[in-house]
């Protein structure tokens, strides 16, 4: 099964954003403490610039700060900027008729998948970046 990780990269990124003593940190700077290419950490950038949370300077010397104090961006932002999948999805096999189950289970399972989904938006609400570099010095 293929994992999305753009959320937690994402978080490391403004982690390590907000950590950097620099302030002009680059992608490829960036990359190299995700361990990932520099395409793919400006494409997370780019998703985290579009939602106000960070902000870059383009061109050669390019470069990215964050657009906030870390205790003002909340772990939902950075999820929702990202566009991070949901916490688990429903099958889309067809329903086998006969077989009451089959026919009710994807609504029974869309009612728990809400509920799990605001609660989980709910508590990544309720964590700032500030938190996540905190538990960093632990």
């Amino acid at each position: 099964m293929a994992v999305n990780t753009q959320f937690a990269i994402a978080v490391h990124l403004m982690t390590a954003l907000a950590c950097s003593r620099d302030h002009d940190v680059t992608s490829a700077k960036l990359a190299g403490s995700v361990n990932t290419s520099s395409s793919f950490v400006r494409r997370v950038l780019a998703k985290l610039s579009k939602a106000g949370l960070v902000e870059t300077a383009t061109g050669k010397n390019g470069s990215c700060w964050l657009a906030r104090r870390p205790r003002d961006i909340s772990l939902l932002e950075v999820y929702r900027a990202v566009e991070a999948p949901k916490v688990f999805a429903i099958h889309g096999y067809a329903a086998h008729r006969p077989c009451p189950v089959s026919c009710n289970i994807k609504a029974a399972l869309d009612r728990v998948l809400q509920r799990t989904q605001r609660s989980m938006e709910a508590s990544l609400d309720k964590i700032s970046l500030a938190q996540v570099i905190a538990d960093l010095k632990k």
